[in-house]
């Protein structure tokens, strides 16, 4: 037998040993001067050429080049593998507790503290420039803002140059426009004139609050309001249609108050001349303006308001209606630019005579030549149905 195979068989032997049989210890032999170098240097020659045909030859265990091999491990390490105890398996509770805290690698909910401390630090970092970037642009937006206007007006903005007409009572669905009581029943229309009063609570200033009316100007068609000024509602104006007269709902004549939306830098476009009213203009107002025309042409500039019954049958049973102060919105309340203590003017429509017992469809229109009327759509016109009983 050559020295590669004895040395290989040597090797062999070695490699096979389990671990009681590595513990034994095999009696080496004892070679001495030429024959001992020799040996040695043909032996690990030999070993170099069989490891290298022995991985080539199967390229799925090239990862045992790497990895250590199970016949190379002591006997402790080959113990511990396929002979340790193992723990036994934990309840959700006793994970639940283990994740929590964990006395072994002292981890509180995963982390240590060092981590705690590091993602706590760069989430503190990270929400405080976030922070003051949120404030940078805050600031930036409200500089580029005025307080006192809105930066898109009348056809730029989403309200636009048509404003809404609306009224007051209103009933207590909000999709409802049904005023109905019982003219001989104060309980049935206490509820319209408490709307009424809570309504028209801020047209009656406090005289003995400081500095009320400082900013009011009594105004006139021939005197417009100064700059920086706002026209008074004068509610005494208004009668019979008055809290201490209940609004004429005990007499079965309700009051109902017409109001127009506000508008930032609205200005109305006056039907000022009898010469070029529009064809859907009720007769009766058509008249009135006529009137006006001859008695004094500054009271043309008005925003006229006109209500009829919408069918046949609603025109006869609503009977005569009067309105106070004026038949529209005096031009001297416009254009709205936010000035302090303003008011929207309001017109008081009477029904002096509706025939009880009744449904009647009331529409009420405003008329100006900026205003556009759409009845289905609801632009420019309100629609009112009462019942008296």
């Amino acid at each position: 037998m050559d020295l590669r195979t004895s040395s290989l068989q040597h090797r062999f032997k070695l490699n096979s040993l389990t671990s009681v049989d590595r513990s034994v210890k095999t009696r080496p032999i004892i070679l001495r001067g030429r024959s001992r170098r020799t040996l040695h240097s043909r032996a690990h020659r030999s070993t170099q050429r069989w490891d290298h045909n022995f991985y080539s030859k199967d390229k799925k265990s090239a990862k045992m080049t790497v990895k250590k091999r199970v016949s190379d491990l002591t006997s402790l390490e080959r113990f511990n593998m396929y002979y340790r105890e193992k723990e036994p398996p934990m309840t959700s509770g006793q994970k639940m507790k283990r994740f929590v805290w964990n006395p072994k690698t002292r981890q509180f909910c995963g982390r240590t503290g060092a981590s705690w401390s590091k993602i706590c630090l760069f989430y503190f970092i990270f929400y405080s420039a976030l922070a003051i970037l949120v404030a940078i642009c805050m600031w930036t937006f409200l500089q580029l803002l005025d307080a006192r206007q809105p930066k898109w007006q009348l056809d730029s903005s989403i309200i636009g140059t048509n404003p809404g007409l609306g009224f007051r009572p209103t009933p207590p669905e909000v999709a409802s426009s049904v005023i109905w009581y019982k003219g001989n029943d104060p309980s049935s229309y206490q509820y319209w004139v408490k709307e009424l009063s809570n309504f028209l609570k801020k047209y009656k200033r406090d005289a003995n609050k400081s500095g009320a009316g400082q900013n009011i100007h009594n105004c006139d068609f021939k005197l417009p309001p100064p700059a920086g000024k706002v026209c008074d509602v004068d509610v005494n104006a208004w009668s019979p249609c008055v809290e201490e007269n209940g609004f004429a709902y005990h007499k079965s004549t309700p009051c109902i108050f017409l109001k127009l939306n506000k508008i930032y830098g609205w200005k109305p476009e006056f039907y000022n001349s009898s010469d070029h009213l529009p064809a859907a203009m009720p007769d009766d107002l058509k008249e009135h303006i006529r009137n006006m025309t001859a008695y004094d042409k500054n009271y043309l500039n008005m925003v006229w308001v006109s209500c009829q019954g919408e069918n046949p049958a609603d025109r006869e049973n609503i009977g005569p209606i009067q309105y106070l102060p004026y038949r529209g919105f005096p031009g001297y309340y416009f254009p709205y630019t936010n000035q302090e203590g303003y008011l929207s003017p309001l017109v008081a429509v009477h029904l002096q005579r509706p025939k009880t017992g009744m449904l009647i469809n009331v529409e009420c229109r405003a008329w100006a030549h900026n205003i556009k009327y759409d009845r289905f759509e609801g632009i420019g016109s309100v629609h009112i149905e009462i019942m008296v009983e």
